[in-house]
């Protein structure tokens, strides 16, 4: 996993154009990310991602996606079955919890048989915050449940899910996105919650799955740690809370660094985002300029980012999808069963 950059991209369109092959070629990103602008149909999709690791060399280049289920899922039919969202397997756990992680599982056993048909090898999920009453629903249904207990037992069967299909699971939005009154896609939330509210509530499900091989910052400020920067660009929340309290020694990767959450221009952000602590800088949109201006500040993959994106490489098992149809008719069982 070396001759890589701490960089993920995405790209524009449903194929990559000739600027985009060169770019890639030259500045070499460590992994790629799809959205719903790069999705058309099957085989388009499964060349569409060939030509990505063709253009980096490597045939292994990890392959990104977000594909929760409900509102947040960028695979639609025919090509992957609508999933309910995470707040409706709280439902269930909140009814039998037993039948609600198995169907925690099973959604994401789906969804690593349905992503690595087209070659995509890594889902951003599990989302492990924990909202508050009255905070921006850009959370919402996305997350399993409010109580912590219950999105750790969820986030993990949904991870332990994504792992046994050979999919790496990304956890997010660390430390916490639960307690944001507004949008970090369109603007920077502040939280003023104690360090010990944070610590019984926010940094829980982090904690219990600090295991796991990668995890995705919050742009988030909060005040009881940094009230200057928000988590992504906080080295004291990165090496205090994320790698120290919370005691994840994963992948760690930005959320993406296009956001308006953040400040200054893209190469400030990238900057920032790696001298905090990030070991990977992630840019969702394609575009041209953007993506320069974050290769130009982003290093070689190397020393211990280099180890740890070597250990979460590691997860990229072949999965046994021979038992999809009775995997689908389980789900479904798990929603008849409570409903």
């Amino acid at each position: 996993m070396s001759e890589s950059k701490s960089m993920i991209l995405g790209a524009t369109g449903t194929k990559l154009t000739a600027d985009e092959i060169a770019f890639y070629r030259n500045e070499r990103p460590w992994g790629f990310i799809l959205f719903a602008r790069n999705i058309e149909e099957a085989g388009q999709l499964s060349d569409l991602v060939a030509s990505m690791r063709d253009s980096v060399g490597r045939p292994d280049a990890p392959v990104f996606i977000d594909q929760e289920g409900g509102r947040v899922q960028r695979l639609r039919p025919p090509m992957a079955a609508n999933y309910p969202t995470a707040s409706e397997l709280g439902r269930i756990y909140d009814k039998d919890p037993e039948a609600g992680v198995r169907a925690a599982w099973l959604m994401s056993r789906l969804h690593a048989m349905d992503l690595k048909r087209y070659g995509i090898t890594a889902d951003c999920l599990p989302v492990l915050d924990v909202p508050i009453a009255g905070a921006h629903d850009v959370i919402g249904d996305r997350a399993y449940a409010h109580d912590p207990e219950a999105v750790i037992a969820l986030g993990r069967a949904a991870s332990d899910g994504l792992m046994a299909g050979g999919v790496l699971p990304v956890m997010k939005h660390v430390p916490g996105h639960g307690r944001a009154f507004c949008d970090s896609h369109k603007a920077l939330p502040e939280v003023t919650a104690s360090l010990d509210e944070l610590r019984a509530h926010d940094f829980v499900p982090f904690k219990a799955l600090a295991d796991l091989p990668m995890a995705m910052t919050a742009h988030i400020v909060f005040h009881a740690i940094d009230v200057e920067r928000p988590a992504t660009t906080s080295e004291k929340v990165v090496q205090e809370i994320i790698r120290g309290e919370i005691g994840f020694d994963g992948l760690l990767m930005s959320d993406d660094v296009s956001m308006h959450a953040l400040s200054g221009d893209f190469s400030d952000r990238a900057e920032a985002i790696l001298a905090a602590g990030c070991d990977l800088v992630l840019h969702c949109h394609g575009i041209m300029p953007e993506m320069k201006a974050v290769a130009e500040k982003a290093p070689e993959l190397s020393g211990k980012s280099l180890e740890r994106a070597n250990r979460a490489m590691a997860y990229l098992t072949p999965g046994d999808d021979t038992e999809e149809l009775a995997a689908r008719a389980e789900f479904e069982q798990c929603f008849a069963a409570v409903a």
